[in-house]
C-alpha cells in the first residue's frame, strides 16, 4: 500500500485542475446522446418509418461502416446506433487527455519530480490519473443511464456502462503509452492512433456484415460497444471484455511504472545531431509540431474521401423523410439534398478543425510551462518571433488540413471540385476565430489558457447538436460557424467571411500584445 500513499490528495488536485475540462467534455458527450431520442422520434415517428430505415441500413454497407448496424427499431436502440460509436470515441478522447495530462505531462514539466520528493507513493500519480478518468466516465455513465431510463432501464444502463467501458479502456491504454514514451505529445498521438485503428477495424467489419459478427468488429473496443446491443436484447457478458482488458492494461501500466525512473521512458527520444540544424524559432516550431500536422492531414483527407463517397447514398436514405431532410438543410443549406449533405459534412470537419487549431496554439503554453521556452528566448529571439512560428503552423496548418479534406471530398464524390474546395476553405475564418480566442487567453491569462478547449467544445456542441434540436437562431449565432455561407449549393457572401477574418486578426493581435507585456510563467 505504500506505493499508493498520497493518491487521495493527488486525485483531489487532479479533479481541481480539471474542474473545467471534465465537466465540459462530459456535458458535450451527454447532450449528444440525450438529444438523439427526440430527434429520431421526429424523424422516424412511426414503426413503418423505423422498419424502412432498418431495411435500408441492411443494404447500405457504406453507412454501416460510418455509423454501425441497427439491431432493433425502438428509439433507444436507434439512439445507441446513431451516436454510440461516436460517444464512445469522445469518451476515449476525454480519458486519454486526462491520463496523459496527469502523468507524462507532469513528468515532462518537472512537477512530478517535485511531487515525488514528498510523501507520495511510486504509483500514486498514475492511480490518481486513472481515478480522475474513472470519475469522468462514471459521471457520463450515470447521466446517460438517468437520461435514457425512460426508454428502458436495462438498455440505458448497458449503454452508459458501455460508454464508460470504452473510456476507461482507453484511459489504461494511455497509461501504458505514457510509460513507453518520453513526450506527452507523442503519448497523446499514439493513443489517438490506437483509437483511430479501433474505428477503422470496426468500420471494416461492419461494412462486411450487418449483424456485428465480423472478426474485425470484435477486434475493436468500439465494436464491443455496439455488440453490447443496448435496447436490443442486451449482451451483458460483453462488459466482461471491457473489465478484463482494463484489468490487464492496468496491471501492465503498473508494472512499467515501477520499473523506470521519473522522467524516463522505455522508448527514449533519439539524440539529435551533434551540430544543430534548426536556424530559426519557426524551424523549431515546425520540428515540434510536424507530427501533429501530418496526422491531422491524413485523417482529414481520409474523412473527406469517406464522406464524399457517402454523399449520394446518404441523400437517398433521407430523400423520403421530410424531417431528416430539414435537418440536413439546416446544417448544410437548402440547395439540393446531396449538396446539403456535403455542406453539413464539410461544416462538421470545420468544427473538428477548431480542435486542431486550439491544440496547436496551446503548444505555446506547453513550451512555456515546461521551461523549454526560456532557453530559446534567452537567445536573440523575441517573444513575437517565437510565438509567430507556432501560430503560423496553427493557422496555416488548419488551412492545409481543410484543403486536404476538400481534395478528399473531390476524390470520393468525383463532382463539383471547385465548389467543394471553396466550401472547405470558407470554414477557415470561423476556425481562426476559435484559434484567436485561444491566443487571447494564452496571452493575457495563461492559467486560463486550457479554457480554450471549453470554447472549442461549446462551438462543437452548438454546431453538431443545435441543428438537430432546431435551437433558436440566436443560439446558433453564438458560434462563428453559424455565420458562414452554406457551401456547396448556397450563395457565397463575403461580408461575414471578411468580418470573421478581421475578428480573428484582432484577437491574435490582442493576445500577442498581452504576451509581450506579462512575465513568463514558471
Amino acid at each position: 500500500m505504500t506505493a499508493l500513499v498520497g493518491t487521495g490528495t493527488l486525485l483531489r488536485f487532479a479533479l481541481r485542475r480539471d474542474r473545467l475540462l471534465i465537466p465540459v467534455w462530459v456535458a458535450v458527450n451527454t447532450l449528444m446522446v440525450l438529444s438523439m431520442p427526440n430527434t429520431l422520434e421526429n424523424l422516424y415517428g412511426t414503426p413503418a418509418d423505423r422498419a424502412d430505415l432498418l431495411r435500408q441500413m441492411d443494404t447500405n454497407a457504406s453507412l454501416r461502416a460510418l455509423i454501425g448496424p441497427v439491431f432493433d427499431d425502438s428509439l433507444g436502440a436507434l439512439t445507441a446506433w446513431r451516436v454510440g460509436v461516436y460517444a464512445g470515441a469522445l469518451a476515449a478522447v476525454t480519458s486519454l487527455l486526462i491520463v496523459v495530462r496527469h502523468t507524462r505531462d507532469e513528468e515532462e514539466s518537472g512537477r512530478q519530480e517535485l511531487i515525488a520528493s514528498g510523501a507520495v507513493g511510486r504509483r500514486a500519480s498514475l492511480t490518481a490519473a486513472l481515478l480522475a478518468a474513472g470519475v469522468a466516465n462514471g459521471v457520463l455513465a450515470l447521466l446517460v443511464t438517468a437520461g435514457l431510463a425512460g426508454r428502458g432501464t436495462a438498455g440505458a444502463l448497458s449503454l452508459g456502462l458501455g460508454l464508460a467501458g470504452v473510456g476507461t479502456l482507453f484511459a489504461t491504454t494511455a497509461a501504458i503509452v505514457a510509460q513507453l514514451t518520453e513526450s506527452a505529445r507523442l503519448a497523446r498521438g499514439l493513443t489517438a492512433a490506437v483509437l483511430g485503428a479501433a474505428f477503422v477495424l470496426r468500420a471494416a467489419g461492419d461494412s462486411a456484415k450487418d449483424d456485428g459478427s465480423s472478426v474485425w468488429t470484435w477486434l475493436s473496443p468500439l465494436g464491443w460497444l455496439e455488440n453490447l446491443r443496448p435496447f436490443a436484447d442486451e449482451r451483458w457478458w460483453v462488459l466482461g471484455l471491457f473489465a478484463g482488458a482494463v484489468a490487464v492494461q492496468t496491471a501492465v501500466a503498473y508494472v512499467l511504472a515501477g520499473r523506470r525512473d521519473v522522467g524516463m521512458s522505455f522508448l527514449p527520444t533519439r539524440p539529435g545531431p551533434a551540430a544543430g540544424r534548426l536556424a530559426s524559432a519557426g524551424a523549431l516550431a515546425w520540428r515540434l509540431q510536424r507530427g501533429g500536422v501530418l496526422g491531422w492531414s491524413i485523417g482529414f483527407f481520409l474523412a473527406g474521401v469517406v464522406y464524399g463517397g457517402l454523399a449520394e447514398g446518404a441523400a437517398d436514405l433521407v430523400a423520403d423523410n421530410d424531417k431528416a431532410r430539414e435537418i440536413f438543410e439546416r446544417m448544410g443549406g437548402q440547395s439540393g439534398l446531396t449538396d446539403a449533405f456535403l455542406a453539413a459534412m464539410v461544416g462538421m470537419l470545420g468544427l473538428i478543425a477548431s480542435l486542431y487549431v486550439v491544440g496547436s496554439v496551446l503548444r505555446l503554453h506547453g513550451e512555456e510551462t515546461s521551461g523549454r521556452a526560456e532557453p530559446v528566448l534567452a537567445n536573440a529571439v523575441g517573444r513575437l518571433r517565437w510565438a509567430a512560428g507556432h501560430l503560423l503552423i496553427a493557422f496555416g496548418g488548419s488551412a492545409l488540413i481543410m484543403l486536404l479534406a476538400g481534395l478528399g471530398f473531390v476524390a470520393g464524390h468525383g463532382k463539383e471540385a471547385g465548389a467543394i474546395l471553396a466550401a472547405c476553405l470558407v470554414q477557415l475564418p470561423a476556425v481562426w476565430v476559435v484559434g484567436g480566442l485561444a491566443v487571447l487567453l494564452y496571452g493575457w491569462a495563461p492559467r486560463l489558457a486550457p479554457a480554450a478547449w471549453a470554447v472549442a467544445g461549446a462551438v462543437l456542441l452548438i454546431g453538431w447538436i443545435g441543428p438537430a434540436l432546431d435551437v433558436p437562431r440566436t443560439v446558433l449565432d453564438l458560434s462563428p460557424f453559424g455565420h458562414l455561407p452554406k457551401l456547396p449549393g448556397g450563395e457565397l457572401s463575403w461580408e461575414p467571411v471578411g468580418v470573421l477574418v478581421v475578428l480573428s486578426g484582432l484577437l491574435v493581435t490582442a493576445g500577442l500584445a498581452g504576451l509581450r507585456r506579462r512575465d513568463l510563467t514558471a
